[in-house]
C-alpha cells in the first residue's frame, strides 16, 4: 500500500484534473445536455472502462520499467511536473472555452453512447500522460508491490473521476445555466484550479525520491 500521504496527494491531483475541462468534460457535458442525463451516465461507463484500460497498461508497464531503468522516476517525475504546468496554464489562458459551451451532438443509442465514451477516453491525451508520467511518483518500491500500489493509485483515480463526472453529467443542464449568469464565478473557479495545479507542479519537481 502507498502511504497515506501519498495517496491523499495523488487523490487530490487526481479531483483537480478532473474538474480541469478537457476531452471527457466536454463530451459528457454535451451529451447530457443535448441528449439527457441518461445518455451521459451511459457514456461515462465508457469512460470509466478507459480508465481501466489505461490503469491496466500503466500498472504493468511502469512496474517494469521503474525496476528496470535507474533514472526512469527521476525523468518521469520532471515529465509530470511540466504537464502539471501545462494543465495549469490551459485552466487560465485567455481566452479558453468553457465545456458547458454545447456541441451540436446527435442521438446515438446506448451501445453507441458507451463506445464514443470509451474511445474518447482512450484517445485523451490527458488520461495517458497522467498515468504515465504522474502516478509512477507516487509509488515506493520500498513499500511493497509496484504493481500493488499502482493499482491501488489507479483505483484512487478512477473512483473520483468517475464520481465527479457523474455529478457533472446529471446536473450539466443546471450549472450551465449557473455559470452563464455567473461568468465570474467561471472565471474565478478557473484561477483557483490553476493555481493549485501550478502548486503541485511545483512540489513534484523540488521533491525529491523517498
Amino acid at each position: 500500500m502507498p502511504e497515506l500521504t501519498s495517496l491523499l496527494a495523488f487523490a487530490a491531483i487526481a479531483l483537480g484534473m478532473v474538474l480541469t475541462p478537457g476531452p471527457n468534460m466536454v463530451y459528457l457535458i454535451s451529451r447530457s445536455i443535448c441528449q439527457g442525463r441518461t445518455a451521459g451516465l451511459i457514456s461515462l461507463g465508457g469512460v470509466a472502462l478507459g480508465f481501466v484500460f489505461y490503469m491496466l497498461c500503466a500498472a504493468f508497464g511502469i512496474t517494469a520499467l521503474v525496476l528496470a531503468v535507474p533514472y526512469a522516476y527521476d525523468t518521469i517525475r520532471i515529465v509530470g511536473a511540466l504537464y502539471l504546468l501545462w494543465l495549469a496554464w490551459q485552466a487560465v489562458r485567455p481566452g479558453g472555452r468553457s465545456p458547458f459551451q454545447v456541441r451540436d451532438l446527435p442521438e446515438d443509442g446506448p451501445r453507441k453512447l458507451f463506445l464514443m465514451g470509451f474511445l474518447t477516453n482512450l484517445l485523451n491525451p490527458k488520461i495517458a500522460v497522467m498515468y504515465l508520467s504522474l502516478l509512477p511518483q507516487f509509488i515506493d518500491p520500498d513499500r511493497g508491490s509496484v504493481l500493488g500500489q499502482a493499482l491501488v493509485l489507479g483505483t484512487v483515480q478512477i473512483v473520483i473521476s468517475v464520481f465527479v463526472n457523474a455529478m457533472i453529467a446529471a446536473s450539466a443542464a443546471s450549472i450551465a445555466v449557473f455559470l452563464v449568469r455567473r461568468p465570474t464565478f467561471a472565471l474565478v473557479q478557473r484561477w483557483v484550479m490553476g493555481t493549485v495545479l501550478a502548486g503541485l507542479a511545483v512540489r513534484m519537481a523540488t521533491e525529491t525520491r523517498r
